[in-house]
């Protein structure tokens, strides 16, 4: 009895997953992303790497002025 039900649920499973694949179109590289990845002006890289050394160097930028204020630079 519990094999029976194993087959056919394994069974179900494959059947379940061709069917969902007749739905619809088949998903692209980075279709599923809010904002364009490839064939951009700027390329994505430069944007999203200089985001972070942007964020990143900011607080070491003020400590640097605040200590060239005290005169301890």
């Amino acid at each position: 009895m519990f094999l029976k039900q194993l087959a056919q649920q394994r069974r179900q499973f494959s059947i379940q997953s061709k069917q969902l694949h007749q739905f619809g179109v088949a998903d692209k590289l980075y279709s599923n992303l809010p904002f364009k990845v490839q064939n951009r002006i700027i390329p994505y890289r430069i944007v999203h790497y200089s985001f972070f050394i942007l964020g990143y160097s900011i607080p070491f930028f003020i400590a640097y002025v605040q200590l060239k204020r005290a005169g301890n630079i």
